[in-house]
Order: structure tokens, then sequence, then C-alpha cells
């Protein structure tokens, strides 16, 4: 991968990670007022189990970490899949939409159930909330920035 691109998705993926990691932070202070640090316990969870959830403030700021290199991986995958079918960026609304629901279910259905994560119960709209952070966060970001990309590439 040439500089330039790596460049590319190294920006992308710390901008869709900030947004996203903002979003739910604000979603889940909104929702039960409780600290947003919790929100990267959580994800800490992944990898330490439920111990997470009462960790301290180094658990929140792995789960930060574990945050970003999420972002960054899925960053590098889609501007991978744009490389392979182009033709996506002739749709940029579909598009998007489309790999924040990607996100979603590759994290929920995939991710989540083969980590530590303690399980919880399934809410449709906890679920359409994700969904749509993912999609505001992801999706749109990254279409637009990979639509960019790909006609300088040209």
């Amino acid at each position: 991968m040439n500089r330039p691109v790596f460049k590319r998705i190294i920006a992308a993926g710390f901008l869709c990670g900030t947004l996203d990691a903002a979003a739910a932070s604000l979603q889940y202070y909104i929702r039960t007022g409780n600290s947003p640090a919790r929100v990267f316990r959580y994800i800490a969870s992944a990898l330490h189990g439920s111990s997470a959830l009462t960790g301290g403030s180094s658990t929140a700021i792995e789960g930060l970490l574990l945050h970003y290199l999420i972002a960054l991986t899925f960053t590098g995958m889609f501007f991978m899949i744009i490389r392979l079918l182009p033709g996506l960026l002739r749709a940029l609304p579909f598009t998007a939409i489309l790999y924040g629901c990607f996100i979603w279910s590759v994290m929920n259905l995939i991710v989540v159930p083969c980590s530590r994560i303690p399980l919880r119960p399934f809410q449709w709209d906890q679920a359409l909330i994700a969904a749509g952070i993912l999609i505001i966060c992801f999706g749109i970001p990254l279409t637009l920035m990979a639509k960019k990309n790909y006609i300088y590439r040209k």
C-alpha cells in the first residue's frame, strides 16, 4: 500500500473512531446518566470479561485503545473493499448505510459473541441506535473520504 493511502486510512480511522466514541459516550450518558468511561470499560471487557466493568481509568484507557484498533481495522477494510468494488461509490447513501450495518453485524454477531464481553439481552431500540451511530460516524465519513481518494487516484 502506498504511503498517501495509508495516511488517509489512519486519518479516516482516527476521525471515525473519535466520532463513534463521542456519539456512543453521549448516547450512553443521556440514556443512563453514568460516566462514559463505562463505555470503554465495556470494550475492555472483550479481553478481561466482566471484571473490566468495575476497573479503573487504566481499564477505560485500554478499552479506548482497543476501540481505535477496531476503528482502524474497519476503516482499512472499507478502503480495500472500495478498491475491489469502486462502483459502490456511485451510490454513497446506500454504501454508507450498508457499511454501517455491516460493522454493526460483524461486531454483534461475530466479535462480541467470540469475546469475553458479558452477554446482554437483545434490545431493538439499542440495536437501531447503535447501527445509526455507525452509519453516521463510519459509513458517511468513509464513503466521502473514499470517493475523494478514488477521484485523486485516477
